[in-house]
């Protein structure tokens, strides 16, 4: 039986105040402190380690920058390395039309985020998963005991797709819903990949497309007659519910796939997408290289519509320069130029399932560890995989 078909409106159905209203101060407002800011404050925590040379109980410490966002730890024993990362959101949107499916899918992106750290090292199989739950004191003991159980569903829901468990975490009452995790494996050497060995020659493959703050503000816009007349000439309601399906099943679906096929395709580095965008990221990811080279990105693959979306707000978002977040992004691969068609020819099969997608965005070449996106690159609109018909469900609908 199908989540929707299981939907008893009567049980799950909150004050429309609540819906439209109180929401909005419940869900924190999920700013980053800025990338170059971040990366002066954590510096201290790199001074004199992870060096390639240093020792650790007779293995070489695998070298990790900052900038990354997963630790791996040799252990003791056996050869075998923990890896390990956590990370937490808040939700992502103010959503009126179901509160039931969207706090169901607020749990399953913020643990499909969480292990995506893990996926962006190649690593597919997680051990053991802990849940991280900030609980609004704002909330009256009814919003309380409706929300936040579909929020632990969800959670729990996408880590056992991930073939993985929950078995603790920390819950604690602050002013905001937050939600998040820790991801924990134990691998042997030959189960990740290590995000330093891109080579000039080298190109560059997402597998999620982008847009999806964007997405998720145009939607709320609907109900903003001053914010939607800014953007109604390039953009039809029908479209702007459509890029919010998608973009809220593509942040709830699992990296998981991708990253057992950097192993099968010999991918040299990777990293997720999520806050600092995917110029952010890509920076972070090409100052981790041990060959000196950079980043240069060609093409952008975008939600449909909201490229235009964006240009009709004056790139108030940052998304044709790289900079808007994404929440659990897809993953930017650097891969081999003859395996990278093939890697995302194989991603689109039907034997891993509905959804999944991959592009050729840019290229590696010799340089100085930067990435930049090239003046104007070209937009690849990436159309709704959603069907039209389930856009707008009504409570009880069984399609």
């Amino acid at each position: 039986m199908s989540v929707r078909e299981s939907f008893n409106p009567e049980s799950y159905e909150l004050d429309k105040s609540f819906r439209l209203t109180r929401f909005t101060e419940l869900k924190g407002t999920g700013c980053k402190v800025p990338q170059d800011v971040l990366q002066k404050l954590l510096e201290s925590l790199q001074e004199n380690h992870f060096q390639e040379d240093e020792q650790f109980l007779g293995a070489v410490m695998p070298r990790l920058g900052i900038g990354m966002d997963t630790c791996v730890i040799p252990l003791r024993h056996g050869g075998l390395s923990l890896v390990q990362t956590t990370d937490y959101i808040y939700p992502i949107v103010d959503d009126p039309y179901m509160m039931f499916f969207f706090f169901l899918f607020q749990g399953r992106i913020a643990c499909a985020n969480v292990l995506s750290d893990l996926y962006a090292m190649g690593v597919t199989e997680c051990d053991n998963m802990l849940m991280l739950l900030g609980i609004s004191n704002k909330m009256t003991d009814r919003e309380r005991d409706k929300v936040m159980p579909l929020i632990i569903q969800g959670f729990k829901d996408a880590a056992e797709e991930a073939g993985t468990s929950v078995t603790g975490g920390q819950t604690v009452l602050n002013p905001w819903i937050v939600l998040g995790g820790v991801a924990t494996t134990v691998c042997q050497p030959n189960e990740f990949i290590m995000p330093d060995n891109a080579v000039p020659g080298d190109v560059l493959v997402l597998t999620k497309p982008l847009g999806t703050q964007v997405a998720v503000a145009v939607h709320q816009w609907l109900d903003i007659p001053e914010k939607w007349n800014k953007i109604k000439l390039v953009v039809t309601q029908e479209d702007v519910e459509l890029a919010y399906q998608e973009a809220m099943m593509n942040m709830a679906r699992l990296n998981r796939t991708a990253a057992g096929l950097m192993h099968t395709f010999n991918a040299h580095a990777a990293t997720d997408i999520t806050g600092f965008g995917i110029l952010g990221h890509a920076q972070n990811l090409a100052k981790q290289q041990r060959n000196e080279v950079s980043f240069v990105i060609h093409n952008l693959p975008v939600l449909a519509k909201m490229a235009a979306v964006s240009k009709a707000c004056g790139n108030m978002f940052g998304l044709m320069h790289g900079t808007c977040p994404e929440t659990s992004g897809g993953l930017l691969i650097c891969l081999p130029r003859e395996q990278a068609a093939r890697f995302c020819a194989e991603i689109k099969s039907p034997k891993y399932g509905e959804g999944h997608q991959a592009w050729i965005i840019g290229i590696v070449e010799k340089g100085n560890r930067t990435a930049r996106i090239i003046d104007k690159p070209r937009i690849i609109e990436v159309a709704p995989q959603v069907a039209t018909q389930n856009v707008n469900p009504t409570p009880g609908a069984t399609s």
